[in-house]
């Protein structure tokens, strides 16, 4: 596995005393030597960048492993969890697995998503079900067992995509699970609220991951799809981090409820 790259910023103990579960902590496996960090695994050693402890949640265990290393290359406290984030008591054992490690959790990242099927007719019962147990049942699972143990003033941050704004893939699977975090994500702000627990989502547009450069790779002109993109190219594994990392710490404090789109303008315009 590579050395993931670094972002531009320097640590400011944004997370410092925090104890963070990651769950979707691994990067997908890549045969290209270069593969870019995913999502998952740049916002634990962000985390840990930052001060954080975090317990890195994965189904595949040697995708956690390589992440808590990391972590702890960061000098941060990281173990690695396993467990099937679509199943109830696995669920709750990440959760709890965690919490026994780490102390009171004061901040979850959930960062899972597939696609499956193409257009509605091409779209099997059973691959819905399977893209909406993970992107949309294991967000609602980990907030179920998570909030509860949460300490007061903690934060819960989903990773969604573009996807969940508008029609941008040719799952409707995908899509609908996307656009459901939004609604999931208010609820879990009302009912964390009078513990000062605060819920976001972190809207990702077309970012270079391993999952992003398979999905490009199914397009017939990347060029194309970058140049609908205000910015130009691309972002990174890292620019999502540093958003979700914004959201856990107290400089995000009167931020509740909401999406903070990642996608270099490709909304706006």
């Amino acid at each position: 596995m590579p050395e993931p790259q670094r972002t531009t910023t320097h640590p400011v103990g944004l997370l410092t005393g925090r104890n963070v579960l990651v769950i979707g902590a691994g990067t997908r496996p890549s045969e290209d030597p270069e593969a870019p960090v995913g999502n998952g695994r740049a916002v634990a050693v962000l985390a840990a960048r930052e001060g954080a402890s975090v317990a890195c949640a994965d189904v595949s265990p040697s995708a956690a492993a390589a992440t808590a290393a990391l972590v702890g290359e960061e000098g941060g406290r990281g173990f690695a969890v396993v467990g099937d984030a679509t199943d109830p008591g696995q669920s709750s054992a990440m959760v709890a697995e965690a919490q026994r490690e780490l102390g009171e959790l004061d901040a979850l990242v959930v960062n899972v998503g597939i696609g499956l099927g193409a257009s509605l007719a091409d779209t099997s019962p059973q691959q819905w079900d399977q893209v909406l147990s993970l992107n949309l049942g294991a967000p609602f699972l980990a907030a179920k067992y998570g909030l509860p143990v949460m300490a007061e003033g903690g934060s819960i941050v989903f990773v969604g995509s573009l996807a969940g704004l508008r029609a941008a893939t040719d799952s409707p699977a995908y899509d609908s699970s996307k656009a459901g975090l939004f609604g999931l994500t208010r609820h879990v702000a009302k009912e964390g609220a009078p513990r000062g627990i605060r819920a976001n989502l972190v809207v990702p547009g077309l970012i270079d991951t391993p999952m992003g450069r398979a999905a490009s790779a199914k397009r017939t002109s990347r060029s194309a799809s970058l140049g609908r993109i205000p910015l130009g190219r691309q972002g990174t594994a890292w620019e999502v981090a540093e958003a979700v990392t914004f959201l856990l710490c107290d400089r995000a404090s009167y931020i509740t409820g909401h999406g903070l789109v990642v996608d270099g303008g490709a909304s706006a315009v």
